[in-house]
């Protein structure tokens, strides 16, 4: 394919700056950051992306139309009704749904998992865990329990339960936009996977981390907060635009319209602020999802992008298994939104394309819980966590995350290859 106008008359050819761009801009974004610079995802995938623009990889208006509006706005949609929901107190209740039934260890991992895989497949992964826990840890703390293997159990079951439908995560919402299959038949093929998923999760959180839950701590008071304040209007609104959202996608409603729709609603108000709902929007995903398709799409012309795609086509046409396994090692490296975009350009060629969306939602996913590192819901546990006096340590996440994202893969290869 020849180069790219360059853009703008005097430009000099700047071709040979394309793979270094690429690569430390695909490296930056899988490691989240670059070192001695203040530059997270998005701002790296931002820069990379006019980058390449600057250097010709590809034009503005090419930029312009790598950009999938209607991922941009299922995403936004689905911000604004978590943002709702979390003024209104939402979250805080299902957090007091776990400490209510914290009869015992094995009780209070099973509810963490149950209420935080639950919660994440209508709802964003990443809004959940950075709701769920400093809740959590206010619970743990006040029974006396070491917050290890419940942290891990939240971003596990997070991870594992967003794979159930298309609005779960962003990588699904990618999947979903790319490849038209309607939100129940997403649900139908993948929930199964999630729900046993998060057994598999369960069991094996409860045999690894078995001495730290029968450890007993002094238990901490909880720490000095104002009264929780349960906004009753704002909440049953916000039901009532999440029951119109699912019922849109239900009868088959274009997944961005039925999530704009429901936003829509949320912010037609006279007692809510708008600015009070924009400050809790992630603003910064949407500008990393931005900046990945135009860095994406420059890749897919280049000859870096050439190499790459003939590798992964070799493996997407192995099956399953090899897809799965091609996917989950490709989400560890450069993340699971860059993998799906990576693999993109290759499903329409396989002999069973929806098959092949439904393993990569899958793979991509679930492949995030293998390490600390693995996935953006993984990160903001262990944050929250930090911030609040318990270091998440990577080798205490890794002790659960490698059996459980094996058995889970193996498990949701199974079930999609039968």
């Amino acid at each position: 394919m020849p180069p790219s106008p360059p853009p703008f008359p005097l430009a000099l050819d700047l071709s040979w700056l394309w793979t270094p761009l690429l690569l430390l801009t695909l490296g930056g974004v899988a490691v989240g950051r670059i070192p001695r610079w203040r530059m997270n995802r998005a701002t790296i995938a931002l820069v990379g992306a006019v980058g390449l623009i600057l250097t010709g990889a590809l034009t503005l208006d090419q930029a312009f139309r790598a950009i999938d509006l209607n991922t941009l706005a299922l995403l936004l949609g689905m911000m604004i009704l978590n943002a709702n929901l979390r003024i209104a107190g939402f979250f805080r209740l299902a957090a007091g749904v776990i400490a209510r039934h914290a009869g015992s260890p094995t009780q209070l991992l099973a509810w963490t998992i149950a209420v935080a895989g639950g919660l994440s497949a209508l709802f964003l992964n990443d809004t959940v865990v950075l709701i769920l826990t400093p809740l959590l840890l206010e619970t743990v703390f006040a029974l006396g329990r070491h917050p290890l293997p419940y942290l891990v159990a939240l971003g596990v079951a997070a991870n594992v339960g967003s794979a159930a439908t298309i609005i779960g995560n962003p990588q699904n919402m990618l999947i979903g936009m790319a490849s038209g299959i309607p939100f129940l038949e997403f649900a139908q093929r993948l929930a199964p996977v999630s729900l046993g998923g998060m057994l598999l999760a369960w069991g094996v959180i409860r045999w690894v981390y078995r001495r730290e839950l029968a450890l007993v701590l002094p238990p901490r008071p909880p720490e000095a907060r104002g009264r929780v304040i349960l906004y009753r209007p704002l909440l049953r609104k916000s039901l009532i635009a999440a029951a119109l959202l699912l019922a849109g996608l239900l009868i088959g409603v274009p997944i961005p319209l039925a999530a704009l729709t429901a936003a829509s609603l949320l912010l037609l108000t006279r007692r809510i602020k708008p600015e009070r709902v924009f400050v809790e929007i992630d603003w910064g995903l949407l500008l990393f999802f931005a900046g990945l398709f135009v860095v994406t799409r420059a890749l897919e012309s280049s000859g870096l992008g050439e190499g790459l795609l003939q590798a992964m086509r070799h493996w997407a046409q192995g099956g399953v298994p090899a897809l799965t396994a091609a996917a989950a090692i490709l989400s560890n490296v450069v993340s699971n939104v860059p993998a799906v975009l990576l693999f993109r350009p290759l499903i329409g060629e396989l002999a069973d394309p929806q098959q092949a969306w439904l393993v990569l939602a899958m793979a991509s996913t679930l492949a995030g819980n293998l390490t600390l590192l693995g996935s953006v819901a993984n990160l903001i546990v262990a944050e929250a966590a930090r911030s609040r006096g318990f270091h998440l340590s990577f080798g205490g996440f890794l002790r659960g995350g490698v059996p459980v994202t094996l058995l889970t893969l193996a498990w949701g290869a199974w079930w999609l290859g039968g």
